[in-house]
């Protein structure tokens, strides 16, 4: 039997192993000049972009958010400060979940639901690396708890930080104002170089209209850091540039009497010094503690002062518009004497009420039985509602209108504060733009009572004062004294010149006399006010209604409703014939002016100028 061999292909067998090397030589080959090129890549073309990222993986560069300015009042009070504290914030792209490591937090350090959500609201106004804040204000208990357990929250830590704070809390809470959390609106708005690290910004009074001053520039460091982002190194930083700090014009002395002296009244007390136009007293009451609303008030705290009906968060001193009552007769009384429409001692029968020609109806006097016989200077004395009647319909409110705004009334001052309300001065033409009405008659009698469509606010009713005492060169209200910046320079706060009115002496003489007699004429309507001085003071007192009296009804103050009484009025300045200050008073649902508002405005008057009156300058 045959054994069959196979030949092997030797040539054949060469030529696939040979076909096989060619193509893994290629293959490798290929290979090679893939990693020769992205070696060239990286190192060459691409060498700047990945050598920055490496550095950003080693290198992290962190905001150093600056100091904030600190607030001071005329004498280098605090009025708002920095103080010391612990926040405890997250780095959201440092944390791996979330929603667990906040679980722990929350159960670790008893944390609030509401807190939750105000950080997840943060969370999303803000880059994942940036770190935001979870807890302000953490008490050392808490610090010591986490500081405990810290390595096991990756992306969380501890930070010191400054917080503002307000040491005379609702006594200067609407003016200096305060500061909170940015929202995501002012976020949209904000340069985003510059708050970078900085959570809070001025909301309302000084803290938002300064804010640009207030804040500062922000600086930046690098952080080298490990594999866990925890910083290892400090290797540069560029140091931030603290806010500027302000000097304001007011006196907190005398805020806290103008305060205390509204009682438990609400209202608004501004005080101006003649005739540079310094702030000295601004404010509304009830007022409010800001600071809850540096760190976050509650929403049942918010929710609280939103409601009230107080309303402790309305800024009177600047956004409450009432009616002038009787202190727009000194004016309307200049008016009269500047149009020659009447004169000093030009006099007329006031029976206790006022009839236009062929008209039934009875325009009253506060005074039922009437005064007798007036002339301008009882008129404003014993404050004559029938005489002001009959000068206004003598006037006419085109004249009114145009006389008194020159006063300001309807207007902004120009306060360096935002949010102003403007008052209404009203005309022919407002009333057939903003009702399609004509003008009637009626309605100019009570213009010149300051009642009807007329309102001011407290600080324009000073404003108005403040010109009336520097014999007509207006006056414009200011708050910032001087700017005190980082590198130690100085500089003033807004200033606005001052026109003069170019009123006639003698009638501004005229006014002055019948107002010193309000204060000290023995049938004034604020003579109590005017003993023991050895100076005089000019004023005028006013009741503004607050709902129409019909025409067959009586007022009777203790049979209504406590909201629905009078509003009580009162303008002054002093000395009379040297002015130094002016002051508008505002009580509301006060009743009288001469019982109620009168002996305000007469304690500021009288502590300021107990410390700065000048020898000679008593009358």
């Amino acid at each position: 039997m045959y054994r069959q061999y196979t030949v092997k292909d030797t040539l054949a067998e060469n030529r696939v192993f040979l076909s096989r090397v060619v193509v893994v030589f290629v293959f490798i080959l290929l290979l090679t000049f893939a990693l020769v090129g992205r070696l060239v890549y990286l190192q060459i073309v691409g060498h700047e972009q990945y050598a920055s990222m490496a550095k950003d993986n080693r290198i992290r560069i962190e905001p150093l958010p600056p100091t904030r300015g600190i607030i001071y009042d005329r004498h280098g009070r605090v009025l708002a400060e920095n103080l010391p504290s612990y926040s405890l914030e997250l780095v959201p792209e440092q944390v791996k979940d979330l929603g667990e490591t906040l679980d722990r937090l929350q159960k670790l350090l008893n944390i609030p639901d509401e807190k939750i959500e105000q950080f997840h609201k943060q969370r999303k106004r803000r880059k994942s690396f940036s770190s935001t804040p979870l807890l302000l204000r953490m008490n050392d208990e808490d610090v010591a708890r986490f500081a405990s357990v810290r390595p096991y929250f990756q992306g969380v830590d501890i930070h010191a930080r400054l917080l503002r704070s307000y040491p005379y809390k609702e006594l200067t809470s609407h003016v200096v104002g305060y500061v909170g959390r940015i929202n995501e609106k002012e976020l949209k708005n904000l340069p985003e170089k510059e708050y970078r690290g900085t959570h809070h910004i001025g909301k309302i009074g000084i803290e938002k209209t300064y804010e640009q001053e207030l804040h500062g520039d922000t600086g930046y460091k690098e952080i080298e850091v490990n594999a866990q982002a925890r910083a290892v190194n400090s290797l540069s930083a560029d140091d931030p540039v603290p806010g500027n700090d302000i000097y304001l014009t007011l006196d907190v002395d005398l805020q806290r009497t103008a305060y205390e002296a509204l009682g438990d009244y609400n209202g608004a007390v501004v005080a101006m010094a003649v005739p540079q136009g310094d702030v000295l007293v601004f404010a509304s009451r009830p007022g409010f503690d800001p600071n809850p609303f540096v760190y976050g008030i509650s929403s049942k705290a918010y929710k609280a002062l939103r409601e009230s009906d107080d309303q402790p968060l309305f800024h009177r001193a600047l956004r409450g518009q009432y009616p002038p009552g009787s202190t727009v007769k000194p004016f309307v009384g200049l008016a009269g004497l500047e149009f020659q429409a009447t004169d000093f001692r030009h006099k007329l029968y006031c029976p206790g009420f006022y009839q236009l020609p062929n008209v039934s109806h009875k325009y009253r006097d506060w005074k039922k039985w009437g005064h007798g016989m007036v002339d301008l200077d009882v008129a404003i004395t014993q404050s004559c509602d029938v005489y002001f009647y009959d000068l206004a319909r003598t006037l006419g409110i085109d004249r009114m209108h145009e006389f008194l705004t020159r006063f300001g009334f309807g207007q902004k001052t120009g306060i360096d504060l935002v949010g102003e309300k403007a008052g209404l001065m009203p005309s022919r033409e407002w009333k057939k733009r903003r009702r399609n009405q004509p003008w009637y008659p009626g309605e100019t009698l009570i213009t010149g009572i300051g009642q009807g469509f007329t309102q001011v606010t407290p600080v324009q009713l000073a404003r108005a004062t403040a010109t009336l005492a520097n014999d007509g060169k207006v006056v414009t209200p200011f708050l910032v004294d001087k700017i005190s910046e980082a590198d130690g320079q100085e500089r003033t706060g807004p200033r606005h010149p001052s026109p003069d009115l170019n009123f006639k002496p003698r009638n501004m003489q005229d006014i002055l006399l019948a107002m010193i007699n309000v204060v000290h004429g023995a049938r004034g309507t604020a003579k109590r006010i005017g003993k023991d001085i050895d100076y005089q003071i000019a004023g005028k007192t006013g009741t503004a209604q607050v709902f129409t009296v019909k025409q067959e009804e009586k007022y009777n103050e203790d049979e209504i409703d406590f909201k629905l009484r009078d509003h009580a009025l009162f303008m002054a300045f002093a000395p009379a014939y040297h002015p130094q200050i002016a002051v508008a008073v505002i009580v509301e649902n006060g009743g009288h002016g001469g019982a109620v508002a009168a002996p305000i405005a007469g304690a500021i008057i009288k502590q300021y100028l107990g410390t700065h009156i000048a020898p000679g300058n008593e009358n």
